[in-house]
């Protein structure tokens, strides 16, 4: 698989129910663990960036209820904290990291704000911010935009050219759970090129794909959903609705339905797909994360093996992150055991952690499929990686700050 992995390590602490979380992401990632567990909550913690830096940090705040409703209170310090590993299509790579203190009557700071980006294998930074509680400490460029303490310095910093594509990734990332009756209903039309989270502008999203992208979503749909063949978007005055053709019978006619007279399962399906196959038109259009919740939703357990190759498909070319529970969607003896994150609730704290060893080793010796071990309720998070996770959370505040280029040259003449 061409490796498409834009963020290729999750380190988190103190987000809803996660305490403490540091995994590796590949270019298709399962979040796999039973309901309540905390997959959502790991999806959501990549979302809320998106939504900071689309909005903004108060908005993304408050949609959740407010920062003492999102930070982990079991864990003691009213710290939430927030470290992603990156590459971009440049191969260039790096970090983009905050820490958000709560203060008293719902007041929060943002405490420290990094962003560091390199090409080559030198570790010399090409460009860099760090921000503490409001002020400019450490940065690359001759002028910077002002800081404050309550916004992420990304948002201004993405007037940069240096920091620009780092902006554009970070906030085209697009996480859904599809809901079929808004799907189902007819949608105003909406000039943007992203689709919504719940499919709300599904229809207008789906008739800006190119000819290729919706002849691919086409051939998909008409294998999870036998006799759907074509779909396409109608207008009804202001509004507008996707219609699809579909065989009946067996005389080899077909008829064509409007969306609402479609099932659960056709809509949730094609939203999936759109989901997965959108932004395909120009590179700055490209959506380089989709996160979505249980794909296979009110699908028959026949129609699984072609969701899954259709995952594979577009893993290719965006990287891709499913939270699932179903034993079905991993059936197959070819997934790669490393894509698998295992999620678990304990005591209320959520872990996250690869496969434990022994899972790994009857995964990859055929012995069972990964399908067989959560059905089995034998898939399990490797214990060994949890103390670390912990340990290294323990600095995530710091950001393992790395000398400024003023002090790098110093240091070289000492």
């Amino acid at each position: 698989m061409k490796d498409s992995t834009f963020i290729t390590r999750v380190v988190l602490k103190n987000y809803k129910s996660i305490a403490a979380c540091d995994v590796q992401l590949q270019p298709l990632t399962f979040l796999v663990g039973r309901n309540g567990s905390g997959k959502s909550n790991f999806l959501d913690a990549l979302r809320f960036v998106a939504d900071a830096l689309n909005s903004s940090l108060d908005h993304a705040l408050r949609d959740r209820g407010g920062l003492d409703d999102i930070r982990h209170r079991l864990s003691g310090p009213p710290y939430l904290n927030i470290r992603l590993e990156f590459t971009l299509p440049d191969s260039a790579n790096g970090y983009y990291a905050f820490s958000i203190e709560s203060r008293s009557r719902g007041r929060y700071v943002v405490q420290t704000e990094e962003c560091r980006i390199q090409k080559g294998q030198d570790n010399t930074p090409e460009a860099y911010f760090r921000v503490d509680n409001g002020k400019i400490t450490d940065t690359s460029v001759k002028v910077a935009p002002a800081a404050v303490n309550d916004r992420l310095y990304l948002v201004n910093a993405s007037g940069l050219p240096e920091f620009r594509p780092v902006y554009d990734a970070f906030s085209r990332m697009g996480f859904y759970n599809f809901n079929p009756d808004i799907i189902r209903d007819l949608q105003d039309s909406d000039p943007g090129d992203m689709l919504m989270q719940d499919g709300s502008n599904l229809t207008s999203v789906f008739r800006q794909l190119s000819s290729d992208a919706k002849k691919n979503i086409e051939e998909y749909l008409a294998v999870i959903v036998p006799g759907v063949h074509k779909v396409h978007a109608r207008k009804f005055g202001p509004k507008e609705t996707l219609q699809f053709k579909q065989y009946v019978a067996e005389d080899n006619h077909s008829l064509i339905f409007n969306a609402n007279n479609m099932s659960d399962g056709t809509l949730h399906a094609l939203g999936v797909l759109v989901a997965l196959f959108q932004g395909d038109r120009a590179p700055e259009k490209r959506v380089p994360l989709v996160g979505i919740e249980e794909p296979e939703i009110a699908l028959h357990p026949g129609a699984v093996a072609v969701l899954l190759d259709s995952l594979r498909d577009a893993a290719h070319r965006t990287q891709v992150i499913v939270t699932t529970h179903s034993p079905d969607l991993l059936e197959d003896k070819h997934i790669d055991v490393e894509s698998i994150l295992a999620v678990k609730a304990d005591d209320g704290n959520t872990v996250i952690a690869p496969v434990d060893d022994a899972s790994k080793s009857v995964v990859q010796d055929r012995l069972f499929t990964v399908g067989e071990l959560l059905r089995s309720n034998q898939l399990q998070p490797d214990p060994a990686a949890l103390p670390a996770a912990k340990k290294k959370q323990l600095s995530l505040s710091d950001f393992d700050k790395p000398k400024s280029a003023k002090a790098q040259s110093k240091g070289k003449h000492e």
